[in-house]
């Protein structure tokens, strides 16, 4: 029977790509028996052949014929295939400037499409290079994304930002695009000159006559408040970033991108009750979102009950179990349930791994997270990683790198003073870095109980108690009550350390520090050992280590 093309073409583009290939299987045989067909025809039918199998994800067979209707093409008239090099694809078939004597082939929709094959096969480099032999005119918005997205795999920045700015170029509200700018550091101006201009009423550029106008016009452009917010969140300017997504949030009420930011914001500053709040909003507007929510199983662990974490596990493995961000909410609740070998198989490897104590691979892969993504999280693996296994020199480095990419983050300032305070001659030095950190941003916790740490292990610890006694007049944070409990244990005040750790109890039953210094101070307070179960405890994990089988794991 012959078959129509058309009838293959409507197949494809309303997704029925099984019907598409068992017609394509006949259109395929009419091809290759008939030696009076065309080039051209020839090369268009095994285009939509491999459109078929493409949309099958048999990738390897369509990038096969589509390579061999590139081959056939080539053998076209070059006159006939001048006005195909430059037409560009208009949705799934191919808009041509004139019908008369022209090939439909296009050249270039059928390069990017064996660049699209190779991607979904991982050979990125070669996807690449197929891809690059489009010429700039003819790279489509979907072309320039792609390619974008595939040089920053393979890190070649510069590229990655031509083929980014080159989306925005071609559609402003590409706001896919505006976010990698950013998290590649490029300037906000820079990001911002591509970007829609705001006018007035009128249409005019602003006058000196309406300047709170054009002030409000501005204020309220979404695409450049948007860019401002990507900005503020690579520069680790989180207070900047609660500042346009709250501007945003007026206009765009309950949108879920802004909630999931504005909550991811919230809990980088330290306020996880509010992060917390905007996590569980995402939920219930969306239950099936699944974007973020390794970020609210982070907070989950440590402010509520495991059957909490369990319900959101169960719900993102029926949505979509291929998602990263279910193998991270997998491995935090194995985790949680004391499951480290099940949790080590699924994610957050470096983590999982210190917690085992295995610095030296928990180094490695926190190596591999900062090439993949360099962030403020792998830097602070590194450090813990390194100073565990007494490499003071890399965790340094590693910190002092943490600081240089994120200059105004008074996390990484803290991270500079943990390596200096880790050495008992340069402790003049972290407790300048905690001071620092703290003026720039006197709400951060974890640099006020790092420098009350620093007092204590200098013996000050009535400076200690101070500096956390103060911070407990604004935040009833349970790390501040456990840290308080500890100092006190070590002056010997017991009983204010037993009202501090049921206090840190009483706000998060979860805190396992809490719960260790509480049973430790119980049995020191009946006159036995404190230490004789850790003791114990420590045995049996040392037996633990000599299985042959956790060896092997």
């Amino acid at each position: 029977m012959e078959v129509p093309r058309d009838q293959m073409s409507l197949l494809i583009d309303n997704g029925l790509f099984d019907s598409a290939e068992l017609l394509g299987c006949f259109l395929m045989s009419s091809t290759t028996s008939n030696t009076d067909m065309a080039p051209s025809a020839r090369a268009e039918n095994m285009v939509l052949f491999g459109d078929a199998l493409y949309g099958k994800k048999e990738y390897r067979r369509a990038l096969n014929v589509y390579r061999q209707a590139y081959q056939h093409n080539k053998l076209i008239p070059k006159q006939g295939t001048i006005a195909s090099k430059n037409a560009l694809p208009t949705g799934n078939r191919t808009l041509l400037t004139s019908p008369v004597h022209i090939s439909p082939f296009n050249e270039n929709e059928v390069k990017f499409k064996i660049g699209l094959c190779l991607m979904a096969l991982h050979d990125i480099r070669t996807a690449i290079t197929e891809m690059e032999g489009i010429p700039s005119k003819a790279r489509t918005l979907r072309i320039n994304l792609t390619m974008g997205k595939l040089y920053r795999m393979t890190s070649y920045k510069s590229a990655a930002c031509i083929s980014f700015k080159d989306c925005l170029r071609q559609c402003p509200y590409a706001l896919e695009a505006i976010a990698a700018l950013a998290d590649m550091g490029v300037p906000l101006k820079e990001i911002q000159s591509l970007l829609p201009q705001a006018q007035s009423k009128s249409g005019r550029a602003p006058s000196d006559l309406e300047p709170v106008r054009w002030v409000q016009v501005c204020y309220l452009n979404p695409v450049k408040r948007y860019a401002e917010a990507q900005c503020a969140a690579a520069s680790q300017d989180y207070k900047g970033v609660l500042e346009h997504f709250g501007c945003l949030s007026q206009r765009f009420p309950n949108n879920l991108h802004i909630m999931i930011e504005t909550a991811k914001a919230e809990a980088a500053i330290g306020k996880i009750d509010e992060a917390l709040l905007n996590f569980e909003k995402v939920r219930a507007l969306d239950q099936y979102n699944i974007t973020g929510m390794d970020e609210y199983a982070m907070l989950l662990q440590t402010r509520t009950d495991l059957s909490e974490l369990n319900r959101l596990l169960n719900d993102l493995l029926t949505t979509d179990p291929s998602r990263p961000e279910v193998w991270v909410v997998s491995a935090i609740y194995w985790d949680k349930r004391d499951d480290k070998s099940r949790a080590l198989t699924d994610a957050e490897r470096g983590n999982l791994l210190l917690s085992l104590n295995r610095a030296e691979a928990a180094v490695m892969a926190f190596r591999r997270a900062q090439q993949l993504r360099p962030d403020l999280r792998s830097y602070q693996g590194l450090v813990r990683g390194n100073l565990a296994i007494s490499k003071p020199k890399e965790a340094l480095l590693a910190a002092r790198e943490a600081l240089k990419a994120l200059p105004h983050s008074a996390k990484a300032l803290t991270l500079v003073g943990d390596v200096y305070a880790n050495n008992p001659e340069a402790r003049d030095k972290a407790r300048k870095f905690y001071e620092s950190a703290l003026r720039m941003e006197p709400g951060y916790l974890g640099a006020a109980l790092a420098l009350a740490d620093l007092r204590a292990a200098e013996g000050r610890n009535a400076e200690a108690i101070e500096l956390l006694e103060t911070y407990l007049k604004d935040w009833a944070d349970d790390s501040l009550h456990t840290k308080l409990a500890q100092i006190y244990v070590a002056t010997d005040k017991l009983d204010e350390a037993l009202s501090h750790y049921s206090e840190a109890l009483r706000i998060n039953p979860n805190n396992e520090a809490a719960k260790k210094g509480l049973e430790r101070l119980e049995r020191q307070m009946k006159g036995g050992d404190p230490d004789l179960v850790e003791e114990e405890e420590e045995n049996e994990e040392e037996d633990a280590e000599g299985d042959p089988e956790e060896a092997e794991y």
